[in-house]
């Protein structure tokens, strides 16, 4: 009795719904085996990394804190994705953000004009930094046909260096014994707290509201519906007048820009400065983040705090039971190896085929 597998018409709706919990369970499952490889009681360590970060008001503010940059780049990527523009360069978008804000405000500070218009001043600064990082591979795409996926991938490690010589040169605390990172922020260019013992703030809520923005855009406007129709069918699109090339300065932009916001929210938030590897790689965690939300605006918040979940634990489990931080990519790459894996039986049905005595006898 062999199992086969056949095309469908069309992919299953159910599986596609159900795909991201059954990964996220299949993770959890082979988590338990890799815990055990690695010498340590697998409830104990599951408990350590999943349950022991939230289980007190800090830890979920903490929670709701790390996973904010991840709906904030993932619903930008999300966009893009939809109308099939891969923009796989939000972290140097990110970086770039990061640094033009945080570099207005150290101006700022230098010239003594620190006042409540800085910080949305910053915010600003931030959404234009990214965005313009992220309009050099979309020219390179319109203009002259370059794969965005390279390009935007490459330029990543160019915002890298970037914010490294920035840190090490004029933007470096003269003050800071040497060590490259700016001077703190003064406090009109931090975010506020918004839950008093925590470092939990106003980045979680815009977070919110971004993502459903994003939602009614792509549910309600002519745009959302012209990258959807650009994504799924290209050549109907050209023919209905709606521009593939529009299409990706949109998705750049859009990406681009919300990844600019994350990272100065970051600086302006939780760092307080800027030092050289202030994120842990939220931009390339946000691809995941897109992708099991079923780059949808709600599935995104949902999903984002499922992956920021594996940025605490690891802390968690590094500190109780001395795990390496490694852990943290496995269990990202699990994630993402048992989605691709689910997806592809949405596209699939399985058979199971009766064998006749005389093919068996053969």
């Amino acid at each position: 009795m062999p199992l086969n597998f056949e095309a469908r018409d069309r992919p299953s709706g159910v599986v596609r719904a159900v795909a991201p919990v059954v990964a996220i369970a299949l993770t959890g499952v082979f988590g338990l085996v890799l815990f055990w490889l690695l010498g340590h009681s697998p409830v104990t360590a599951l408990h350590a990394y999943f349950v022991a970060p939230v289980s007190s008001v800090r830890g979920l503010a903490e929670l709701a804190l790390s996973a904010t940059p991840l709906v904030l780049c993932a619903v930008g990527l999300a966009v893009g994705f939809r109308a099939n523009v891969w923009n796989i360069g939000a972290e140097g978008q990110l970086l770039i953000g990061a640094t033009c804000g945080g570099g207005f405000a150290l101006m700022v500070q230098d010239f003594g004009g620190a006042g409540p218009c800085v910080l949305p001043a910053m915010l600003v600064a931030g959404i234009g930094g990214g965005m313009a990082w992220a309009a050099i591979p979309a020219v390179l795409k319109v203009r002259f046909g370059a794969s965005e996926i390279l390009t935007s991938l490459m330029l990543t490690y160019v915002a890298g260096l970037v914010l490294g010589y920035a840190v090490h040169g004029p933007l470096r605390d003269p003050d800071g014994f040497g060590f490259p990172e700016s001077k703190l922020f003064e406090d009109d260019a931090l975010l506020p707290i918004l839950v008093a013992g925590t470092r939990l703030n106003l980045a979680a809520p815009l977070a919110l509201g971004v993502a459903a923005v994003a939602w009614l855009a792509m549910a309600r406007s002519l745009i959302g519906f012209e990258l959807k129709v650009i994504g799924v069918a290209p050549h109907a699109a050209t023919y209905a007048g709606f521009s593939p090339r529009r299409a990706v300065w949109i998705g750049f932009l859009v990406s681009g820009g919300l990844a600019g916001l994350a990272g100065v929210c970051e600086v302006a938030g939780p760092i307080g400065q800027l030092t050289p590897e202030f994120s842990p790689g939220y931009g390339f965690t946000a691809i995941i983040v897109a992708f099991l939300g079923r780059l949808h605006p709600l599935g995104i918040v949902l999903a984002g705090l499922v992956m920021a979940l594996t940025y605490l634990g690891a802390e968690q489990a590094k500190i109780t039971l001395g795990l390496p931080e490694a852990v943290t990519g496995v269990f990202q790459g699990m994630v993402l190896f048992f989605l691709l894996a689910t997806d592809g039986l949405a596209h699939l049905r399985v058979r199971w085929r009766r064998t006749r005595p005389a093919e068996a006898g053969a």
